[in-house]
């Protein structure tokens, strides 16, 4: 024979609680709980999961910016935007941006981060000289950098002449704008990856480098065997991060080029912008993002299979 422990009602009062007070109270802090999650949810339906939604029935339409169309036409948005050259060419220089700014802003940030961490002189200067880039606003850096790769008096073919090398239109040669452009997003951007490898440098036990160095190892065998290792999740989540801020590519590109399309340096956000807000075609547009959306999605899920495969492997 088992015997229950009394409620707290039953204690005072002498009688068990009634399930209906039970039931009340357990109503009242659901009331509780949603009026806490309300502003949440009602944020989150009008700014992000209405618009995902209208933009996707926009992009089976013909609607036009200036408010004609709006006729249903199927998958002809789709089947246009696989068929479209431009489109390809724009996914084609985000790729390739993505590529050539992420490699150097994490290797970059890693060796910035190293150093200040490892007792580099004057430590606050340094930490504030390589992060007040990243809070500049992307015109700002624009405008900086349109100046620097001047042809004329910019400070890069200053400094290409004292080398005994030509000068070069940077941003308005072909071959070099995109180059430009990465140069200028480096600068700006490579302060936010430096703050997260310092921070995750500090959390590295100094236990592990005391017994490496009585073990006789140096500082390159102890960056390769306890630094870099211990990095690792930081590196992971770095280049995540980088990697999707550089495939959004628009604004420091649509600036330095002066609001000028191009075939080397447009991004899919700006063919986007381009074909929605100024060539009002908003259906087609619509079609063109979620067509990269299904691709960002579909490089997600193979970079957690690979990540997933190298757990398991470990």
């Amino acid at each position: 024979m088992t015997a229950t422990a009394p409620t707290t009602t039953t204690i005072v009062t002498g009688r068990p609680a009634s399930p209906r007070r039970r039931h009340a109270g357990g109503r009242d802090e659901q009331l509780v709980s949603w009026a806490f999650l309300a502003p949440f949810l009602i944020a989150f339906v009008l700014f992000m999961a209405w618009p995902i939604l209208h933009g996707f029935y926009l992009s089976f339409t013909n609607q036009s910016l200036t408010g004609a169309g709006g006729d249903l036409v199927g998958g002809a948005n789709y089947a246009e935007a696989i068929a479209d050259p431009v489109m390809w060419g724009s996914l084609g220089n985000t790729a390739w941006f993505t590529v050539i700014s992420t490699i150097p802003l994490v290797i970059i940030a890693l060796v910035m981060a190293v150093l200040v961490d490892r007792g580099l002189p004057g430590q606050w200067l340094w930490r504030l000289s390589f992060f007040m880039p990243y809070l500049l606003a992307s015109t700002v850096i624009s405008q900086i950098w349109v100046w620097i790769f001047n042809p004329q008096i910019g400070a890069a073919n200053n400094i290409l002449k004292a080398l005994g090398l030509a000068p070069i239109a940077w941003l308005q040669n072909p071959d070099t704008n995109l180059m430009a452009i990465t140069i200028a997003t480096i600068w700006w951007t490579v302060g936010f990856n430096f703050l997260l490898y310092l921070a995750a440098l500090q959390n590295i036990p100094p236990q592990q480098y005391e017994a490496a160095a009585l073990d006789g190892a140096g500082p390159w065998r102890q960056f390769w065997s306890i630094t870099l290792p211990q990095l690792g999740p930081a590196t992971t989540v770095i280049v995540l991060l980088q990697v999707l801020a550089s495939l959004k590519l628009f604004d420091q590109a649509y600036q330095m080029m002066g609001g000028l399309s191009s075939d080397t340096t447009r991004s899919i956000v700006q063919y986007i912008y381009e074909t929605g807000f100024v060539g009002y075609r908003f259906g087609y547009s619509a079609a063109i993002s979620y067509v990269f959306f299904a691709i960002i999605i579909i490089l997600g899920v193979v970079q957690a299979l690979i990540t997933r495969r190298r757990k398991e492997s470990r």
